[in-house]
């Protein structure tokens, strides 16, 4: 076997042994995420609970909204504005 073969190998290993890992943790994860929202449904101010968590995902989405979407004035117009209101400040 030469060297080259032995990295594929070993490689290969590799990949394997980390899409296991990877599939292992999924599982895990949803396991926790089942367990959780069985404990959810059983309690009994699930529809406040719900309630809340749709205004905060609002709120969330606003947030999301005004950082990403929202176009920032122009550094021109900032300066212009300032400008202005020292003019108005100065009496002129």
């Amino acid at each position: 076997m030469t060297r080259e073969a032995g990295r594929r190998d070993g490689l290969d290993q590799q990949a394997v042994l980390l899409v296991a890992g990877l599939a292992d943790l999924a599982v895990s994860t949803l396991g926790s995420a089942v367990g959780s929202v069985r404990g959810l449904l059983r309690r009994s101010d699930t529809a406040e609970l719900a309630a809340e968590a749709e205004s905060e995902l609002v709120a969330r989405g606003r947030l999301v909204l005004d950082r990403y979407a929202a176009v920032p004035p122009a550094h021109l117009e900032i300066l212009a504005r300032h400008a202005l209101d020292r003019k108005a400040a100065d009496g002129i």
